[in-house]
């Protein structure tokens, strides 16, 4: 049964409030979104999105097929586009920007590379880790087993002679770096030195970080000892939600690339390709200033939020080197008895969006041109929006709308 006229409408409605609502409305502090170019939006909806592509090599009643459908010149060339300016990017030799998600980037890289039975050093959640690497997910799933890489320094971050021991100890096939909580980054050399020596592949999940990556920023995981990079693009990195792999390793591209058809993923999505592609472009021409304005923001901000009293983690480090702060959670509740849960609703209703577990993130208010000059502005909004309980909305909306355009774009 077709659905009523008026849910169709209702649809429209809802879509567009949303548009309005995130798009023109609020500050978004959420570490994990970013802001979409208008011309990457535009390829999202364009005739891509319901189109196909499946190039291969075969023969069929005795004639060769090097693609399953007709009509795809362009779709391949888009892709093709594609890996060319991931590879540039991200600077390694091979690149694909097929993975529909940084999970999906994750297995698709871990699949085809790690046997049944492979042995895993990871971050584990408890230490800011990512879920998804935990004992009853991908790990459950093929048939691996996981171990805790420590990450108990500064505001959950990895030392050097920690990580050292634990993988000579373990002696794992493979070191997965990755975190949801990542502020500084990691002792990548020393890692890979020692995960080389026993055998053991490196890879690095740079799902929050990749936009800094991608910017010269954060570091540069592949020139530093990582086998294999990939994320998620739509956290730091300002595209369409989807994911890339990238490697400088030829054989391990060779085994990991053709496994993604029909056993990661069938159709890869190509006006969501089209969106990264042109992320990517925009990325190589404002990536460096855009990463370095991200991560000084969130020093920044970091530091007026502190002055403000409201307590950020890792303050002697200078809070971060990424986009991400962290509340520190006791002393939030000893000073103000209130909590992130709590905090985080708050702030919604006075237009300032942020996770419920204490996270801060500054790479889309850089996207839209704040700068760090504008930071104790925020800060003094968050306070007041969030401790004292003041109706800030109205001034928030206000400023929002001094920034009708991406600045970084």
């Amino acid at each position: 049964m077709a659905a009523a006229p008026t849910e169709e409408a209702r649809l429209l409605r809802l879509v567009r409030a949303h548009d309005r609502w995130r798009g023109r409305s609020v500050f978004n502090l959420l570490p994990s979104e970013n802001a979409v170019s208008p011309v990457a939006r535009s390829f999202l909806s364009s005739d891509l999105a319901g189109r196909y592509t499946l190039p291969m090599n075969l023969v069929v009643d005795g004639e060769p097929v090097d693609n399953s459908y007709t009509g795809t010149k362009y779709t391949d060339e888009v892709e093709a586009l594609g890996n060319a300016a991931c590879a540039r990017v991200f600077r390694a030799k091979h690149a694909t920007v097929r993975p529909l998600s940084g999970h999906i980037a994750a297995m698709s890289a871990l699949v085809p590379l790690l046997p049944k039975g492979a042995r895993l050093l990871a971050i584990s959640s408890d230490q800011g880790g990512y879920d998804g690497y935990g004992p009853g997910f991908l790990p459950a799933m093929f048939g691996w087993t996981v171990r805790p890489l420590p990450a108990d320094g500064p505001g959950h971050s990895v030392r050097a002679e920690t990580a050292v021991a634990e993988i000579r100890r373990e002696r794992p096939t493979a070191v997965v770096l990755g975190q949801s909580f990542f502020l500084f980054p990691y002792p990548l050399r020393e890692i890979a030195e020692a995960a080389h020596a026993v055998d053991a592949l490196v890879f690095y999940d740079g799902s929050h970080v990749l936009g800094l990556i991608a910017g010269g920023e954060f570091q540069d995981p592949l020139r530093e000892g990582a086998d294999v990079l990939y994320g998620s693009t739509h956290k730091s990195f300002p595209g369409p939600q989807g994911g890339i792999v990238a490697t400088d390793r030829t054989d391990l591209f060779e085994q990991l690339d053709p496994a993604l058809v029909w056993r990661v993923f069938d159709n890869a999505h190509w006006n969501r390709i089209a969106g990264i592609a042109q992320t990517l472009l925009e990325l190589e021409r404002v990536g460096p200033e855009y990463a370095r304005t991200v991560v000084q923001n969130a020093q920044a901000l970091g530091r007026a939020l502190t002055d403000l009293d409201l307590p950020v983690l890792a303050e002697p480090e200078g809070f971060t080197k990424s986009h991400q702060l962290l509340l520190d959670r006791p002393e939030l509740k000893r000073r103000h008895g209130v909590g992130p849960v709590a905090l985080a609703r708050r702030w919604e209703r006075q237009r300032l969006l942020a996770d419920l577990v204490g996270r801060l993130g500054t790479a889309e208010v850089t996207r839209l041109g704040l700068t760090p000059p504008d930071m104790a502005r925020l800060a003094g909004l968050l306070v007041r929006a969030g401790i004292r309980k003041e109706k800030v909305g109205p001034e928030v909306l206000a400023w929002r709308r001094e920034f009708p355009q991406l600045r970084f774009a």
